[in-house]
């Protein structure tokens, strides 16, 4: 962190430290709350993990898709993609509590409840408790490997010129964006939509990682944006570099709605009733404003913000957008995964805000440090000082 000044670092460990304590403090709250109410607490602390997850998740699939593609838009945002994706060994860790409360979250994890039901009973060899766990552990040691690998030949890379090191960079991200694709997909199954096993859908992953890919372009969009006036990502990050994750964001929003809809679609073309549960459930019971405020806020709002040229290229008001898309991706994982708890109607509880911020405060605090860690704009690559020449 040499080439920052001491202003900066004293800014960015306050943040630290802040967002430590923060996240101690409500991670604390809710456990002990726990004990009271246990299937709250591991249903509000899914709600939260499975949003907080989607961060490094999503920025490391943008940082592989930048050293496959290439292009001048991800060059000023590589440090910050690296630093997310260092924060999965957090995330794992953060994955543990929820092992203990599987038989609260997952009705299949419950042995009266699979001997009452013939569909449970026929899904048993793939939704069981064993086998759930060795999956996980695959999921989290593929994207820790992917994450490990891809630090290290970036640090390698900022000792050794040449471009070795580049194109280990490039096969390692073709490769892992396919096992990323496929591990997800499987999470997503195993850990969202196993919540109801009578319903299933062909695009829930999909859906999943597009929802995780916006919320990391939003990310790296509100971080350049505070950090720009800084040395050397001053340099790096112009109107232009920020008008190309603009139109980054604008694109996955659109993607989003499009396999959002085109579930929708399908599914009530197909009007039949295993598959139009899932959407009853959340289009009723005060559900239905939250649908709204999704259609409206996850794709009209930001949509017709992102078509101007010119608000991308102002880092202040684009940081904007992208603060409110990540709200809404909050907002998002709520809907999705919250009717499958609260068979009542809509509801919030202080747990789930509590723990959102418990894990959230953990999160920010591992992010910052991984920050703090490397120069902000990586060394001895011939595509950066391309990059500096087009600033």
């Amino acid at each position: 962190m040499s080439e920052r000044n001491d202003s900066l670092r004293s800014q960015l460990d306050r943040i630290q430290w802040c967002a430590l304590v923060i996240g101690l403090l409500c991670v604390t709250g809710c456990a002990t709350a726990g004990r009271l109410d246990a299937a709250q607490f591991f249903r509000s602390w899914f709600v939260a993990f499975l949003f907080w997850i989607g961060l490094p998740l999503g920025c490391l699939v943008i940082l592989m898709i930048h050293h496959l593609a290439g292009g001048r838009w991800g060059f000023g945002v590589r440090r910050l993609l690296e630093a997310g994706t260092r924060t999965l060994p957090v995330m794992a860790l953060l994955f543990i509590p929820l092992l203990f409360g599987l038989q609260a979250l997952y009705i299949w994890a419950r042995p009266e409840a699979v001997a009452a039901d013939a569909l449970l009973q026929h899904k048993q060899p793939y939704l069981n408790v064993p086998f759930f766990l060795v999956r996980a552990a695959i999921y989290f040691a593929v994207w820790l490997a992917l994450a490990w690998r891809l630090d290290r030949a970036a640090a390698a890379q900022d000792q050794t010129p040449g471009p070795g090191v580049t194109q280990r960079l490039t096969a390692l991200s073709g490769g892992g964006l396919v096992a990323y694709g496929v591990t997800m997909t499987f999470a997503a199954v195993d850990w969202a939509m196993s919540l109801e096993p009578e319903w299933f859908s062909t695009v829930y992953g999909v859906l999943i990682m597009t929802g995780q890919v916006l919320g990391g372009f939003a990310l790296v969009i509100i971080v350049a944006a505070l950090l720009m006036k800084q040395k050397p990502l001053a340099d790096a990050m112009t109107a232009v570099q920020f008008h190309d994750l603009g139109k980054f964001l604008f694109t996955f929003v659109v993607f989003w709605a499009y396999i959002a809809f085109a579930q929708y679609l399908i599914i009530w073309a197909g009007n039949l009733p295993e598959e139009t549960s899932w959407y009853h459930r959340r289009f009723e019971g005060g559900w239905s404003g939250v649908g709204i405020f999704l259609m409206i806020f996850h794709f009209f709002v930001p949509f017709f913000l992102l078509l101007s040229a010119d608000l991308k290229r102002r880092p202040g008001a684009l940081a904007a957008v992208a603060a409110g898309v990540l709200v809404v991706c909050v907002v998002d994982v709520f809907w999705i995964v919250k009717p499958a708890f609260a068979k009542n109607g809509f509801s919030v509880h202080w747990m789930d805000v509590a723990a959102l911020a418990g894990i959230g405060g953990l999160w920010v605090a591992a992010f910052v440090r991984q920050l703090k860690g490397r120069s902000l704009v990586p060394a001895h690559d011939a595509r950066v000082e391309e990059e500096l020449r087009w600033a």
